[in-house]
């Protein structure tokens, strides 16, 4: 459907309403005319009075004999038209393009076509154009749908300067002002379209500081709520610290407490004696039918640990006196004679 809408296959919506933003059948068209809501093109119907409309009072049919002098009549009065109109409608914001129909057609006559930079201006002309007056006449504007004027021309008008079907033609038929004209107000186009961007930078320029101003509030509040983020996650770690530290003073406490139970329970038991060896065998008792005393021998007799040691005493060596290790070695003893 995005392919064939406003075309001639669109069956639904009117293909020279969409191009031209006039239909020659009007509200009677069998097709849709979607009307926009919003454009760059604003179109103020019958505007220019043609003073060619009177002289074909035959229709398309009609050949009117019309002289040079006549012709440079009509040419300076749409001059001054043509002025008029661009001077008031370039208050409104930069126009790109304007069209004055030359067509005869109902739907067509007197048509101006004006197409500005953006929206917003078309948006101003449309709202400070209605309800006023142009030669005792009041304007009648809208918004057009036409944004590409190279499709709504007649090619056959613009490249041979004749159209096959005369001014009564189904597309736009544009007037063009005198070569000076043109001139003087692309020349005054080119200082107003200078200020006009001037405006439109620094309009840009309070926007960028607006939005900047706006930005180091958002960056602001980031900040303190960074901050506040930081305090709370700070608060939160002391608080955890402290209720950590708290729980381990609880459980060293209990800790203690329960060793001073268990020390205080230890002290009130009874104390367990331990036997050694030897003392296991005195404290005995001796066994029945056995003789109370030993012998005088075994009385007097040492014990086996003391015993062991003065033996080990009499086994060492005993190292010479002074004398003995001052007195000449002995002369060794002859070998005995062998008999």
């Amino acid at each position: 459907m995005a392919r064939i809408h406003g075309t001639e296959e669109d069956r639904v919506n009117c293909s020279f309403y969409f191009k031209i933003g006039a239909c020659r059948h009007g509200e009677r068209c069998s097709r849709q005319h979607n009307r926009p809501i919003f454009s760059q093109t604003v179109l103020i119907l019958h505007m220019w009075q043609n003073p060619e409309a009177a002289l074909h009072t035959d229709g398309p049919n009609s050949k009117p004999d019309i002289s040079p002098e006549m012709r440079k009549q009509w040419q300076e009065e749409f001059d001054t038209f043509y002025e008029e109109i661009w001077e008031e409608l370039s208050q409104y914001g930069e126009v790109e393009e304007l069209h004055v129909c030359e067509n005869l057609g109902d739907h067509m006559i007197g048509n101006v076509y004006v197409k500005y930079a953006d929206e917003e201006e078309a948006e101003a002309c449309l709202s400070a154009l209605l309800g006023r007056y142009y030669d005792g006449r009041p304007l009648v504007c809208e918004y057009s749908p036409v944004t590409d004027f190279s499709e709504a021309r007649c090619r056959q008008f613009h490249d041979d300067g004749h159209c096959s079907r005369n001014h009564y033609c189904n597309f736009i038929h544009t007037n063009k002002p005198s070569r000076r004209v043109a001139e003087d107000l692309k020349r005054k186009f080119r200082k107003d379209k200078g200020r006009s961007r001037s405006r439109s930078r620094d309009r840009d320029r309070g926007r960028d500081r607006d939005r900047d101003r706006e930005r180091g509030g958002d960056r602001g509040r980031d900040r303190d709520r960074d901050r506040g983020d930081r305090d709370r996650d700070r608060d939160r770690d002391r608080s955890r610290r402290d209720d950590d530290r708290g729980r381990d003073r609880d459980r060293d406490r209990d800790r203690r407490r329960d060793e001073d139970k268990d020390k205080e329970g230890s002290s009130s038991e009874a104390p367990k004696r331990e036997f050694k060896e030897g003392d296991a065998a005195a404290a005995a008792p001796p066994a029945d039918g056995a003789a109370a005393t030993t012998t005088g021998e075994d009385a007097t007799a040492p014990p086996p640990a003391e015993e062991a040691a003065v033996k080990a005493e009499e086994a060492l060596p005993v190292p010479p006196t002074e004398e003995a290790a001052a007195a000449p070695p002995a002369e060794a003893a002859p070998p005995a004679a062998q008999e």
